[in-house]
């Protein structure tokens, strides 16, 4: 077993990484830290527990210990950091240089030129930039990144299409409320209504997406030359970012030919990996978050409603935001991590 630990365990997106590690088979999650004023007592104390299921009896009675590489046993092998990015930035650094790995959800560094940003059915290449970060930067640790949680529902996608020349990508997002947070959004703001612009998150998608196309060189990441647009909206579902998507390729596939790259789109032999990695639907109008974020426990992507344009596909795609989109990705990334030997 892999010893583990949570950096920001309380938030939700920390939750979560408690529920997907309480019964993980490889991971053994002896550490979760927080805020000084959550230092000293025990998780089931500090947390306001929200998720779906109850709290895990054997983390519930974990002292929660204070966000800082001296509070960390010795034996802990490998972090997961649901920190605020604005405090993400000034701790994350502090770790890796006392040798610990970090597979992080903040958004700090993500298109950083030594930093893996990583889907392991994408990119799993680009984790060698670890080698290159360790050089540069003099630490025995190293930090990896997982992508946005609207990026990582479209990029698996898009990934699938690259054989038919992937030229430029629009997309429209309907993101869930529980991406903003527990506290993010007001009831006042989001019912009976739609937000259409949710700070970052368009640049976050343009750029995010052209790092993970990109090809691994042996010194650094060339990004991918697609063209990518975003308008992202939040709307007044839970769970579950639903995005339609527009993409000029250089070729003229058909529906099924488009079907068909979804559908054979590789998966990872990792525990949290989903079989298949997209599912995809026939009916037009599905995906739907409600009915289908909790694909492959969570961690699938789905897509449907594919018509052909006059310059490319249109599509429909959906993941679970905080799952896939969140902690599971890192989880997925950890894992990665321990069975390619960086820990």
């Amino acid at each position: 077993m892999v010893n583990v630990g949570v950096l920001g365990a309380t938030g939700a997106v920390g939750q979560r990484f408690i529920q997907l590690l309480s019964e993980h088979d490889e991971f053994e999650l002896t550490t979760v830290t927080a805020s000084p004023e959550s230092a000293g007592k025990s998780y089931r104390e500090a947390a306001k527990w929200r998720v779906d299921t109850p709290i895990p009896e054997d983390v519930a009675g974990l002292e929660v210990r204070e966000t800082d590489p001296d509070a960390i046993p010795d034996d802990v092998d490998l972090l997961f950091s649901s920190l605020p990015s604005s405090v993400a930035e000034r701790v994350e650094h502090g770790f890796c240089e006392a040798g610990y790995v970090v597979s992080s959800n903040s958004s700090n560094e993500r298109t950083a030129d030594d930093v893996p940003l990583v889907i392991p059915e994408v990119n799993a290449d680009h984790l060698d930039l670890i080698e290159v970060q360790r050089d540069e930067r003099g630490w025995d640790g190293a930090l990896v990144k997982n992508p946005n949680c609207s990026t990582i529902t479209m990029v698996p996608t898009l990934a699938a299409l690259t054989q038919f020349g992937l030229d430029t990508v629009h997309v429209a997002t309907l993101q869930a409320v529980s991406g903003a947070g527990y506290s993010g959004v007001t009831s006042m703001e989001i019912l009976d209504n739609v937000l259409p612009h949710i700070g970052g998150e368009e640049s976050k998608m343009e750029s995010e997406s052209r790092k993970l196309l990109g090809e691994f060189t042996g010194a650094e990441v060339d990004w991918h030359d697609v063209d990518v647009s975003a308008s992202c909206n939040r709307v007044p579902t839970l769970d579950g970012h639903l995005e339609n998507v527009w993409a000029e390729l250089d070729d003229d596939p058909t529906v099924a030919e488009v079907a068909e790259a979804f559908a054979e789109a590789e998966t990872q032999d990792l525990p949290s990996a989903p079989d298949p990695l997209v599912h995809v639907f026939e009916e037009p109008d599905r995906p739907q978050p409600r009915l289908d974020r909790m694909l492959g426990g969570g961690m699938a992507v789905a897509a449907g409603g594919i018509q052909q344009t006059e310059s490319g596909i249109q599509y429909n795609t959906l993941a679970h935001n905080t799952i896939r989109g969140a902690a599971g990705a890192s989880v997925l990334n950890g894992e990665l991590l321990a069975r390619d030997g960086w820990l």
